[in-house]
């Protein structure tokens, strides 16, 4: 059965800002079902105009670009309440991929209702711009950490960053979060070789600062791990979500 959006479980997240009664019910006007994936299902792919948007509502995927040489780079992680399919939705195609890593269901909304969607309720309308902006800054300091921090900083950060997303959300239990993506994807989000990304995670490990193991990543202090990725331990920014 569809979750309604007035009884979405996001809701309860503190990451998310609280949403009105009546913006939930719009939202549900605009939503049209639900979509349920299996692991490594494309959800969309590069240069596509797909007629559908999409909220990941449970599960987690990968937003990456196909290189000319068939190597695949990985833009981020795609968690509960990212909103997918933006791109699409504003100019018209996809200029990356996105891909279910785990078993995902997502909410799904028609592309062709989305202006009417922006004119109907400006305040949601803000809201989807406020997510395309947290992604924008999202890329910029990713593209600082490839191209300032050492190899160790920047796993560090990717950790961190992850880790406190799983936190916001609910999904860390005994100071352990699902995390179940490979090596080769962080790898390729940091612009790293597979071989040093693994000495690296190592390095983290026997300093006890992380360990990412069995699709499990285990961080005991993350302010000890935000210090070794240098990088300010905050808590993060409440945020809409669609």
């Amino acid at each position: 059965m569809s979750t309604k959006c007035e009884t979405c479980p996001l809701h309860k997240s503190p990451l998310f800002e609280h949403v009105p009664e009546d913006q939930r019910k719009l939202t549900q006007k605009y939503k049209s079902g639900e979509l349920r994936v299996d692991p490594g299902t494309p959800v969309m792919m590069e240069g596509s105009n797909a007629p559908q948007l999409y909220t990941a509502l449970r599960g987690m995927g990968l937003r990456y670009t196909t290189l000319p040489n068939g190597e695949r780079q990985v833009i981020n992680f795609i968690f509960p309440g990212d909103f997918i399919g933006l791109q699409a939705g504003i100019v018209g195609e996809m200029h990356h991929s996105v891909e279910a890593t785990t078993a995902m269901t997502l909410c799904v909304f028609d592309r062709s209702e989305f202006f009417n969607f922006f004119k109907s309720n400006p305040q949601r309308a803000f809201d989807i711009t406020w997510m395309a902006a947290v992604e924008e800054h999202f890329l910029g300091d990713s593209l600082a950490t490839i191209g300032q921090r050492t190899a160790y900083e920047a796993v560090a950060w990717a950790l961190y960053k992850l880790f406190q997303r799983g936190e916001a959300l609910g999904l860390v239990n005994a100071a352990q979060m699902p995390l179940p993506f490979r090596q080769q994807d962080l790898a390729d989000a940091l612009g790293l070789s597979l071989v040093h990304t693994n000495k690296t995670l190592a390095k983290l490990r026997s300093r006890q600062l992380a360990s990412w193991g069995d699709g499990k990543l285990q961080v005991n202090n993350l302010r000890d791990l935000a210090d070794a990725a240098q990088t300010e331990h905050a808590p993060l920014e409440t945020r809409p979500f669609l």
